[in-house]
């Protein structure tokens, strides 16, 4: 016996591909769809609404479809309350539980819808009772407690498809089909504007940055971003606070001359030396009182307050004393500093961007600049689809980002 449910999808899904990235994703799943009825809005500033029947071989099927489909925001219009079942050992999950988008969703509870108050993906929804009104809120599995109340299935659950932001079709939305041969110049202009917008507004801008800015010349650039009041948050690993000191102190990144682009006697040993020096301070911030470090990205983080993450590796040397070597207490010190993030530049980062995508809320608008074209792609792909690529040398880049937002 074939299953049959109905689904609705509203928002921007006909100026942006998510109506036709979910009957395609119907299709490859090997279920068939029939549409209802599709409401186009009449500018592009006005939502559509589309209604579809999906048939699929069986409940299972189904099932699995659906949680699929709700990554686009697409829900069942049949509704009842969330189902909720009590964590019995901490870290872990009852079975069945609702596995998030990082879509803005909703949970039904006695008849009311509330708001998830920190859309993140991969995690389980708690539901928080005592107030006036229930709370809802992503949990980690780590974080889960015994006696949390844990959504189970997806009934009762309804997300919400991605808002499409003005001024974002030169990054085109929702798309990661990204090519070398886009307008660079007209991106790095509409980078700015979003940039200025969110200023504006009170937002913060968060930073993700890998080794490769500060290889690539990018460094002094960054530095002016933080300096210039343009980033409020910098996440990063210890291979990038390690170059951009090293660059600062000993004029060499991976020992390579930042001014003539030659290699140095000995400079290989350059970041080393670099890192035992700040470990003999104790940590990066002493090193700056002490007079060591004197310019750079850290060094302009401290100097306006900038907080920063450096998240450590197996791979790392030394490594800094202010690297954080707990991945897991890493990423909770990455979701604590998300509060008020409303647009985050990815540099030259695979690992980190990925990392820093599996905590950003989908509202987050999100620019991935790499000259790695699968760096971009692979962020989209791995859930966060909010974000837009840009494939460049991040050096230059950099360069024409900054000069735009101070002129």
């Amino acid at each position: 016996m074939s299953a049959v449910e109905t689904f609705e999808v509203h928002g921007h899904i006909v100026d942006t591909p998510i109506l036709a990235r979910i009957l395609d994703l119907v299709l490859e799943s090997g279920a068939d769809y029939r549409l209802l009825d599709v409401d186009v809005g009449k500018t592009s500033t006005d939502p559509s609404r589309a209604l579809i029947e999906v048939t699929a071989d069986d409940d299972d099927a189904l099932l699995r479809l659906g949680e699929q489909l709700q990554v686009y925001g697409a829900n069942a219009i049949t509704v009842g309350d969330a189902q909720v079942e009590v964590a019995d050992l901490a870290g872990v999950l009852p079975v069945g539980f609702y596995s998030t988008t990082n879509l803005a969703t909703e949970v039904r509870i006695a008849g009311h819808w509330y708001e998830v108050e920190n859309p993140e993906m991969d995690c389980g929804l708690v539901v928080i009772d005592g107030g006036p009104t229930p709370r809802v809120r992503t949990r980690p599995m780590h974080r889960v407690e015994v006696g949390d109340a844990i959504v189970v299935g997806a009934q009762g659950v309804r997300v919400r498809a991605p808002e499409k932001s003005p001024g974002l079709s030169a990054f085109e939305f929702m798309d990661s089909d990204v090519s070398s041969e886009k307008p660079k110049g007209l991106q790095v202009t509409n980078l700015a504007d979003r940039f200025r917008l969110a200023r504006e507004r009170g937002a913060r801008i968060l930073a993700v940055c890998g080794p490769a800015a500060i290889h690539t010349g990018g460094g002094p650039q960054i530095a002016r971003l933080v300096r210039g009041g343009w980033i409020q948050v910098l996440f990063a690993g210890n291979g990038f606070a390690t170059h951009d000191i090293e660059s600062n102190v000993m004029g060499t990144s991976l020992g390579v001359s930042v001014t003539e682009g030659s290699s140095t006697e000995g400079g290989h040993s350059n970041h080393l030396r670099v890192i035992n020096e700040v470990r003999r301070h104790g940590s990066i911030a002493a090193a700056v009182d002490a007079g060591y470090v004197t310019g750079g990205v850290m060094f302009e983080c401290l100097r306006a307050g900038v907080p920063f993450v450096l998240g450590g590796s197996i791979r790392d040397d030394g490594p800094l004393p202010d690297t954080m070597h707990d991945v897991v207490a890493a990423a909770d010190r990455m979701r604590e500093l998300l509060d008020g993030v409303e647009v985050a530049i990815m540099l030259a980062t695979t690992l980190h961007a990925i990392a820093t995508g599996n905590v950003l809320p989908g509202s987050v608008e999100t620019f991935c600049i790499d000259i790695n074209q699968a760096v971009v792609t692979k962020l989209a792909d791995r859930g966060s689809h909010q974000a837009s690529g840009i494939v460049t040398d991040v050096g230059p880049f950099l360069r024409q980002l900054a000069d735009e937002l101070e002129s």
